[in-house]
């Protein structure tokens, strides 16, 4: 099996080619359905789509692809790679940068989320699928949206990020393997690999220069409204005032919440050769058969 992940056409686009597989996130998409986070006043965006609206997408897409049955789907899934995230940290966000909660507040949210992301991860097992790559959730401690709210308050490590919420983000992915060793012991069949986007990022940011990163600029944003993190909430990349970096592939932070392409693609092949995706045999096999 070969995967070409730029080749992955968006679910919506419905007159894509779906030959290379199929792509059902939405940027700002949560974990938690709406009603769960309203429950707590935590507001997503209009436009956001939870994550049990894109199973349900995925099974609409497998009735539109002509699978007679369920076994004719387990078929054509089992030589798939399904991709369970990056989710759940906009349910954090939503609330950390929305409504400024509490870093104890929040993790009450963390099991909610964790349990989401394994419902989803068992039932397209269930489906078929033999192949599972679930990320763990990237260091929010080090994103200049953070750090341009939070980073008076002192609390900065060596790397220049904050401390509690690295701290939480930690606790999540802690979290999120345990209930992922739990899920590969019931699915003992099934290939489970959790990708450790923290630590990968990490490692960009300790090898940024032989990286071709600029080292002055790690935790800036490239588009922005100027600022210690280049990054404003009230006037975000494309809005009037913002400007864009001269070179976007020296930068790790594109609008100051999502990484540049380049950034993007140096965690990919740490994912991939630095042992970031465990277990690394089973990351191997996948990529390479």
């Amino acid at each position: 099996m070969a995967l070409n992940l730029s080749l992955v056409s968006p679910y919506l686009d419905k007159g894509a080619d779906f030959a290379s597989g199929a792509n059902f996130a939405v940027a700002g998409a949560t974990a938690l359905d709406r009603a769960v986070l309203l429950q707590s006043g935590i507001m997503a965006p209009p436009a956001s789509v939870p994550l049990s609206s894109q199973l349900d997408w995925f099974k609409a897409h497998l009735n539109a692809t002509a699978c007679p049955s369920l076994q004719d789907c387990a078929k054509k899934l089992a030589g798939a790679l399904f991709l369970v995230g990056e989710i759940g940290g906009n349910d954090y966000n939503y609330g950390f940068l929305q409504g400024f909660r509490s870093i104890e507040a929040m993790k009450a949210y963390v099991p909610q989320v964790i349990n989401a992301i394994m419902d989803v991860a068992k039932e397209v097992i269930e489906l078929g699928a033999t192949q599972i790559v679930i990320p763990g959730n990237f260091p929010i401690g080090c994103s200049p949206s953070y750090l341009s709210l939070f980073a008076a308050s002192g609390d900065l490590d060596d790397r220049g990020c904050l401390r509690s919420y690295n701290a939480f983000a930690q606790h999540h992915n802690e979290q999120l393997q345990a209930a992922i060793d739990g899920l590969r012991k019931a699915n003992t069949d099934v290939t489970v690999v959790y990708a450790d986007y923290y630590g990968a990022f990490m490692h960009l940011l300790d090898h940024a220069s032989l990286l071709g990163f600029e080292q002055g600029a790690l935790l800036q944003a490239c588009c922005g409204a100027g600022g210690a993190y280049n990054f404003n909430m009230n006037s975000m990349c494309g809005a009037p005032g913002t400007t864009t970096c001269a070179d976007p592939a020296r930068n790790v932070s594109w609008d100051g919440i999502h990484l540049t392409q380049q950034a993007y693609r140096a965690i990919a092949l740490s994912l991939l050769m630095e042992g970031f995706a465990q277990p690394d045999d089973a990351v191997q096999e996948i990529w390479s058969c």
